[in-house]
């Protein structure tokens, strides 16, 4: 029986994960028109479309998630064998891919890491910025940052933040002008900065809780955001009532330019945990990621008992 060469069906699903020829080829470091050729060859030889493709988008058949599901982790854990072989080399190396929001990685992630990265040349990193839920073993991430309380069951969750507390925050131009809130439900007389989570398709409730008593308050305001870097200056700007967690305004409310409210109906929840699949075996390089972040977290908390 005549091998078959890899390639086409690598090729086959990489296009298949990225949706697109033109992100698979960049992936893969070959011309889209190169790939789509690939492509057409395995699905002539197999004598089956394995892709549907439309002037917008790329999607398997039904054949081709058949294949998909059949294949598509042999190729993760090839990739991940050899990247493990790094662990008999002087210094590990690969990349670890990362989704996470904004303010994590400019707060947590990067401060931590850098020396690792500083140590370990042969070492790289890639971060996704994204807000929404991703799926971080269908997106093959190797890891990923949520709040505690959001990590899935079947994930292996690594805290590396302590515990945050929520923040409802305006201008005192605002609040000259339109008067404080006394409880959650006042805010809905209130214009609100807003955040539409990708995962949900829109914006979420407000969630607060005082002595076991949990509400949730639906906002509305003029401004909505994806991501909650600019949320903060449009609070000082005076376009209304921000909520995040604290740090991303410390500076602002020290300064006076935010002014806080409700703090009483803020508690204290689980901080930035960084998540993985139980099932998949770290590499040498995700294994001193891993360690560092926790290993930083560790020395925080000794700093913080002296």
């Amino acid at each position: 029986m005549p091998r078959h060469n890899l390639n086409d069906l690598l090729a086959f699903v990489t296009v298949a994960r990225e949706g697109s020829f033109t992100r698979a080829a960049a992936h893969l470091g070959v011309t889209q028109s190169a790939l789509s050729q690939t492509v057409s060859g395995l699905e002539k030889r197999l004598e089956i479309r394995l892709l549907t493709r439309t002037t917008r988008s790329v999607s398997p058949t039904s054949a081709g998630e058949r294949l998909m599901h059949a294949i598509g982790h042999r190729f993760d854990e090839i990739e991940s064998e050899l990247d493990a072989l790094t662990e008999l080399r002087d210094k590990p190396a690969g990349t670890v891919r990362i989704t996470c929001g904004d303010f994590a990685l400019r707060t947590v992630l990067l401060p931590r890491l850098t020396p690792l990265l500083l140590d370990y040349p042969d070492i790289k990193v890639e971060f996704d910025i994204n807000y929404g839920f991703r799926d971080i073993v269908a997106d093959r991430f190797d890891a990923g940052i949520r709040f505690g309380d959001t990590v899935d069951k079947d994930m292996i969750a690594v805290p590396i933040g302590p515990e945050v507390r929520m923040a409802a925050v305006a201008s005192p131009a605002y609040f000259a002008r339109n008067g404080m809130p006394k409880k959650p439900q006042d805010l809905v007389n209130h214009t609100c900065i807003d955040i539409r989570f990708p995962t949900l398709g829109g914006v979420d409730a407000w969630e607060f809780e005082k002595r076991g008593r949990k509400i949730n308050v639906r906002v509305t305001g003029q401004v909505i955001v994806n991501t909650s870097a600019h949320v903060p200056a449009a609070a000082v700007n005076g376009l209304g009532i921000a909520y995040l967690p604290e740090e991303e305004f410390a500076p602002h409310i020290e300064e006076g330019r935010l002014i806080r409210v409700l703090e009483d109906w803020c508690p204290l929840f689980s901080g930035y945990h960084l998540y993985y699949p139980s099932r998949r075996l770290p590499t040498p390089a995700f294994s001193l990621v891993l360690n560092a972040l926790r290993e930083s977290e560790n020395n925080r908390d000794s700093v913080l008992r002296r």
